[in-house]
């Protein structure tokens, strides 16, 4: 029932219970009669000053209860350099040949999630979604972030108009010494849970097929013209330093 009419039934019975004509709540919240009956009918829409003060003239204790939606991944990001790092990913998918659709938003009862990027090849019939972050602080919540983007993906990309037959889960952080640091502190769980890295995941891109688990994890630097635009991170082999120190150099740095 909506809060509407379950205020309309319980203004209709207290003044009933309380033996008053609609005239006389009328005179009591200076309203006309009739619209005390349109309220009672559920067909008003009363402000709540004057829920306020109907519930004063009938001795209604009204709460106001108010939970908000469960926000996966703590809501979108609006900074510059996600912004910034979103934009590379996608331009660089799309030069590729792929149909991309940028913050696509899930709602599942109370629950609200944005993808940063899902990529579908028409080709292959493979639909990545893709976690774009610039810092990695709970490896815990990406991973139910991305394990509820997955179950969702097929569906949206119907709605899109697309045709996927596989989905890969794709966590594309920024490159920053800031960023290694929390990769060789979480390598066991990296391993375990992203086990593909950023040559298997350029070959998906150029049609050469994935490993049979579908996660990867890559670094990117918004600002390279690199062919390979997927970077390894230092644990996976890279010897040359990450092009920032950490996010605020980033921000700095593509600001300028």
């Amino acid at each position: 029932m909506s809060i509407r009419s379950s205020f309309a039934r319980l203004c209709r019975d207290t003044r009933l219970r309380l033996r008053l004509t609609q005239q006389q709540l009328a005179d009591r919240v200076l309203v006309s009669r009739g619209y005390v009956s349109s309220i009672e009918r559920g067909q008003a829409n009363p402000s709540l000053g004057l829920v306020e003060r109907i519930a004063m003239a009938l001795e209604i204790e009204i709460e106001l209860v108010a939970r908000p939606p469960v926000i996966i991944g703590g809501g979108r990001q609006h900074d510059l350099v996600h912004a910034r790092s979103s934009a590379y990913a996608d331009r660089r998918l799309r030069g590729l040949g792929w149909l991309t659709a940028r913050e696509v938003e899930i709602v599942q009862g109370r629950s609200h999630g944005w993808i940063d990027l899902l990529a579908h090849d028409p080709r292959t019939g493979t639909l990545i979604v893709i976690e774009i972050k610039t810092r990695l602080d709970d490896m815990g919540s990406i991973e139910r972030q991305i394990g509820w983007y997955e179950r969702s993906a097929f569906g949206i990309a119907h709605g899109l108009g697309w045709s996927p037959r596989r989905v890969l889960s794709w966590l594309v952080v920024l490159a920053s010494e800031e960023v290694e640091a929390s990769l060789r502190v979480n390598r066991e769980l990296m391993d375990r849970a992203f086990p593909n890295r950023a040559p298997e995941m350029t070959a998906t891109l150029a049609g050469g097929g994935a490993s049979k688990v579908g996660r990867g994890v890559a670094l990117i630097d918004p600002r390279s013209k690199r062919r390979d635009w997927l970077i390894r991170s230092k644990v996976d082999g890279r010897r040359s330093a990450a092009p920032y120190a950490e996010y605020a150099d980033a921000a700095r740095r593509l600001a300028g």
